[in-house]
């Protein structure tokens, strides 16, 4: 038997993190910068995460959130206020400690030392609990619900596209409340949110629950998170949600004067995802030939691929390819306008729809001189094997139809992502049983376990020993006996190895 050629190589069985890399070369996505660990979002990478962006914006609104823009810098001083928060971010942070450069004898040397650095923006916990003090005096200022879109600088050791660099994008919300009630239910609130936004649109299934202490956020009372399984079977945090408590609020003197006219501290939380996604969207849905996108969250829905080798025809051909276009962008599919694109590079048709696999865009149709005559179009779906197409006559291309061939791909992809995390979450009774499952050459995915939150120091120890981490912790149905200590609980811990 003939071994089917892919467009990547090694495939995703023989080398994961090659496969990987791979795919976001070939579908041009993004590449590494000049600076280490940095990276350049290129068009087609960049106009994913404004798919993103604008839907997952929408949402953030839709809850009463409204955006803002924070300062890239922050000093020194602001951070060293809340002990814990520096600590977990101190290893990461980049720092300005000069003001300018000046040229001696043809080379740049830094001059104007300032009195006190400044840091590049880790995360905005700091810099939005000083504006939370000055913006909030009573509790009619309350609840204050605001969100942004920026970057943020941690540094990175490990660099891999989209999953870890020195730089990336992502949104922050940050809310106040007069109640630690309030804040708890806007936490778990937006968490739902992230859950909703990727399940639907990006067509992820994930695990939703509590961090451990370890785990959690620096300067947290609890955080929370949602995980998914790539399909190296490792897990990919890919959104959290933190309740603060009032400890912000009482490091930067954030205080209202409540109904009684008593002085009282706010709660707070903050929550985010970031270009992070991407990673995921890849790692769950891409095959050995490329980028494998979601309708839901495509920039492009359709690509018209003219078939130019008859000069005589082909004018007649890009007509039609035009009449196609301004019929299939009147429609809409799950509240956005089709995006139709027709790509007349000077390319042989062949080479064009390769193109346009590896990039992952739902439906290519291709149109030679025999569709144009027969008004017909040869229609390819993403999901579906390359070399199967169909024929269509141009007058079933209605709405129903088309918008029915992006929603079957939608779920497709939906179901084949659901079955491979739930055919790879073990759940495991007996200690013994979840070293030995974890001892294996290869990774055999999720364990699920009763667990006692008591177990900080054995939990660290099965970080060291076998490269496992508590994902997340999800409530039990009813009381069951930590399969460690015996005692009971009300959580199973999910254990993976993860990015």
């Amino acid at each position: 038997m003939t071994k089917q050629k892919t467009a990547i190589q090694p495939i995703r069985a023989q080398n994961y993190a090659q496969w990987y890399q791979q795919v976001i070369k070939l579908a041009d996505l993004a590449e590494l910068s000049s600076v280490r660990g940095c990276m350049v979002i290129k068009p087609w990478g960049y106009m994913l995460w404004e798919s993103i962006q604008e839907q997952l914006n929408r949402r953030i609104k839709e809850t009463g959130h409204e955006n803002i823009y924070c300062p890239l810098f922050m000093p020194l001083s602001h951070l060293e206020k809340e002990a814990a928060h520096i600590k977990g971010f101190a290893s990461e942070c980049a720092l300005v400690t000069h003001t300018r450069l000046v040229s001696e004898d043809g080379k740049l040397r830094l001059a104007g030392e300032l009195a006190e650095p400044l840091v590049v923006r880790p995360t905005s916990e700091t810099t939005i609990g000083e504006l939370f003090s000055r913006w909030i005096q009573s509790h009619r200022d309350l609840p204050l619900l605001i969100n942004q879109w920026a970057n943020v600088v941690r540094w990175e050791m490990r660099p891999r596209l989209f999953l870890r660099t020195s730089e990336f994008l992502w949104q922050e919300g940050h809310t106040a409340h007069a109640s630690t009630e309030e804040a708890q239910v806007e936490t778990l609130k937006m968490l739902q949110v992230y859950k909703e936004f990727v399940e639907r649109q990006l067509a992820i299934p994930v695990l939703v629950g509590e961090k451990t202490a370890n785990e959690r956020f620096p300067g947290a009372v609890n955080t929370y998170c949602i995980e998914a399984m790539m399909q190296d079977k490792k897990a990919l945090q890919v959104a959290t949600s933190h309740f603060l408590g009032q400890n912000f609020s009482k490091t930067f003197n954030i205080q209202f004067s409540n109904q009684d006219e008593q002085l009282s501290h706010v709660w707070t939380t903050s929550w985010g995802i970031s270009t992070r996604l991407i990673g995921g969207l890849i790692m769950v849905h891409s095959d050995d030939d490329g980028f494998v996108l979601p309708p839901r969250i495509a920039a492009m829905h359709i690509i018209i691929l003219p078939i130019l080798h008859d000069e005589a025809k082909n004018k007649a051909v890009l007509a039609y390819c035009q009449q196609l276009k301004t019929i299939l962008q009147a429609m809409h599919y799950d509240g956005r306008q089709l995006q139709v694109h027709i790509d007349q590079r000077d390319k042989r048709g062949g080479e064009k729809n390769w193109d346009w696999i590896k990039k992952g865009v739902p439906i290519r149709l291709e149109i030679g001189p025999r569709e144009q005559e027969h008004q017909t179009v040869s229609l390819t779906r993403r999901d579906l094997p390359h070399h199967q197409r169909t024929s269509c006559p141009i007058s079933t291309l209605t709405s129903d139809y088309i918008t029915g061939q992006l929603e079957a791909m939608q779920q497709t992809l939906w179901h084949r992502a659901q079955s491979f995390m739930r055919e790879h979450i073990q759940f495991i009774d007996h200690k013994d049983a979840l070293y030995d499952y974890f001892k294996q050459k290869s990774i055999p995915g999720f364990a699920k376990i009763a667990w006692h939150k008591d177990n900080s120091q054995l939990e660290q120890s099965l970080k060291e020993e076998l490269g496992i981490t508590i994902r997340c912790l999800i409530s039990t149905v009813q009381p069951e006996k930590c399969c460690f200590t015996q005692k009971e609980t009300d959580v199973y811990a999910i254990f993976a190895k993860a990015y």
